[in-house]
């Protein structure tokens, strides 16, 4: 099935529906899998057991910039392809991003308490980070306050595509800016420097989250799907009692 085909609403709920039962059973084999390898993993000789909180807070500080991303190229869908579902897979996303930028920050928080002594500091990352969460917000503000779903969609990927410009500011922070974070220590030029005994689970977490944002994010598609399909009715009901 091309992505032409899955341009028509009614075969990509028909896909929908014979995926996501996969996914979602692969989604919490890989979490309980990843959860018990974090658990499992020894504590660090400076963190302690604190460092564990880097298998829930990196797969989300991860998402929270792939999912800007993945709306970015919904955005361009919207505006320059025309895709049918383009602006759906946005508006779908949106929430999704948000939940996971919120547990980055939290987590990010709980993490930096025990490490830097306070849970809260306005540097470059972190201050970036809360913009982007402040941005998703904004984004769904936006499709709630415009009626028109057209005109909604139009905007919100304006939007997406203008807040695009902070994803890059987030990921090279640490580099052009003196933060409290560490450099990057898995996807580098020289190869990770994480030991193994972290770097596995870690990872292991990072597929399991981002199979859950693929399973939510069909999920709110197809859900978004119908509820315009119910929405095209009840204005068609409308415009027959009316008439």
């Amino acid at each position: 099935m091309s992505l032409i085909d899955l341009a028509n609403p009614t075969k990509f709920l028909a896909l929908t529906a014979r995926v996501l039962p996969w996914l979602a059973v692969t989604t919490a084999i890989l979490l309980v899998a990843g959860l018990y390898l974090s658990a499992m993993a020894p504590d660090d000789y400076q963190q302690g057991a604190t460092v564990k909180i880097m298998f829930i807070h990196v797969p989300n500080a991860w998402l929270s910039m792939f999912v800007w991303g993945v709306m970015s190229v919904a955005a361009l869908g919207t505006l320059v392809w025309r895709h049918p579902l383009a602006d759906v897979a946005a508006k779908a996303a949106a929430p999704i991003g948000a939940a996971f930028t919120f547990l980055a920050l939290v987590t990010g928080s709980l993490w930096g308490r025990p490490m830097w002594g306070t849970y809260w500091e306005w540097d470059a990352r972190l201050t970036s980070v809360l913009i982007l969460f402040l941005m998703y917000l904004g984004i769904m503000a936006l499709w709630r306050a415009v009626e028109d779903p057209s005109r909604a969609a139009r905007a919100a990927a304006i939007l997406t595509l203008v807040g695009a410009i902070n994803i890059p500011i987030i990921k090279f922070s640490v580099e052009w800016w003196n933060t409290l974070h560490q450099g990057a220590s898995v996807f580098r030029a020289g190869g990770p420097t994480m030991d193994r005994a972290f770097l596995i689970p870690l990872l292991i977490m990072a597929v399991a989250f981002s199979l859950l944002f693929v399973t939510l994010h069909l999920a709110a598609m197809r859900n978004e799907i119908l509820r315009r399909r119910v929405r095209t009715l009840q204005i068609m009901q409308a415009s027959r009692q009316a008439a």
